[in-house]
């Protein structure tokens, strides 16, 4: 399947400029890719209770399991200097749900990026195989 990362950074970029982020303001928007060619948005969503708060990476891929479709690709843009990977437990969540070779590209909105793959984030990760 080919990836049309314009798109895919377009979207994440008005998913980011949705978040909610009155604590850290620190936004962060994702898109995934899903099989069929479909785009599923999540934002940050934090909370005074700053446990609660709902990653963007994890938003959007709980969006593409609950319309059926499996993720192939994720584009991240978040709000800061550098390109900043997914936290540690939205590396787990992306280790059980893409494809390990799947890609993981994070950037800014200037467009400054670095590229993993769904395996590289979480390196001898625990897994299904696990249980």
């Amino acid at each position: 399947m080919s990836i049309d990362w314009k798109q895919l950074f377009a979207a994440a970029e008005t998913a980011r400029k949705r978040a909610y982020a009155p604590y850290s303001k620190f936004a962060v928007g994702a898109a995934v890719l899903a099989d069929d060619g479909t785009i599923h948005l999540g934002c940050n969503v934090e909370n005074a209770s700053y446990g609660l708060t709902l990653c963007a990476e994890r938003n959007a891929l709980a969006r593409v399991v609950v319309d059926g479709k499996k993720p192939v690709a994720l584009a991240i843009v978040v709000d800061s200097r550098r390109p900043t990977p997914p936290c540690g437990a939205c590396r787990q969540v992306i280790y059980e749900l893409l494809p390990p070779d799947a890609p993981v590209i994070t950037r800014t909105p200037r467009g400054k990026q670095t590229k993993y793959t769904a395996a590289k984030l979480l390196p001898d990760a625990f897994g299904p195989r696990d249980l």
